[in-house]
C-alpha cells in the first residue's frame, strides 16, 4: 500500500518555496492553480492551496488557520546531521519550538512551518528506536 501526504496552505507559491528550500523536495506536477506536486520524498507531498476562514469540510464548524496550531498528527524527517537540517529549515521560515533534545535513540527537533503545521527532524543514533525497544525487530541481530 502506498501513501500520500497533503498540506493544507494558504500561499501555494511560498510553500512551494518552503518545502523545496528545507527539505531539497522537487516540484512534479500541478493541479491547476490549487495544488502541486512534491517528489524527493518516501512519499509524495501535495500542497493544496485552501483559503484561511475556509470550512474544512462542508457544513463544518471548524475553520482553516495558518498560525501555529496542534494536530494529533505530524510529519518526522529522518535526517544524517539534525543541525544543518535545523538551519535550512529555519532559513527558510520554519521555527524551532524548542532546542535540540538528545536521547537514548538520538536527537530530536520540535519545528513548525510557516503554515503552523509542527514537525520534526529525527536523527538516529546507534540502533534509533530499537536502543528503547522492549522486544528487537526480527531484522535486527
Amino acid at each position: 500500500m502506498d501513501f500520500l501526504v497533503n498540506l493544507d496552505v494558504d500561499d501555494l507559491e511560498r510553500a512551494i518555496g518552503f518545502y523545496t528550500t528545507a527539505f531539497g523536495l522537487k516540484v512534479g506536477r500541478r493541479f491547476g492553480d490549487d495544488g502541486v506536486e512534491l517528489l524527493g520524498g518516501p512519499a509524495p507531498l501535495y500542497l493544496l492551496a485552501k483559503r484561511a476562514g475556509t470550512p474544512a469540510w462542508e457544513n463544518d464548524e471548524q475553520h482553516r488557520h495558518y498560525g501555529r496550531h496542534w494536530t494529533p498528527i505530524h510529519l518526522d524527517f529522518v535526517v544524517e546531521d539534525i543541525d544543518a537540517a535545523v538551519e535550512t529549515a529555519v532559513s527558510a521560515g520554519a521555527k524551532l519550538e524548542q532546542p535540540v533534545t538528545t536521547h537514548e535513540w538520538g536527537k530530536l527537533a520540535l519545528m513548525a512551518d510557516p503554515f503552523g503545521h509542527g514537525f520534526c527532524f529525527v536523527q538516529f543514533v546507534g540502533h534509533g528506536y530499537d536502543e528503547i525497544a522492549s522486544t528487537a525487530h526480527p531484522s535486527v541481530g
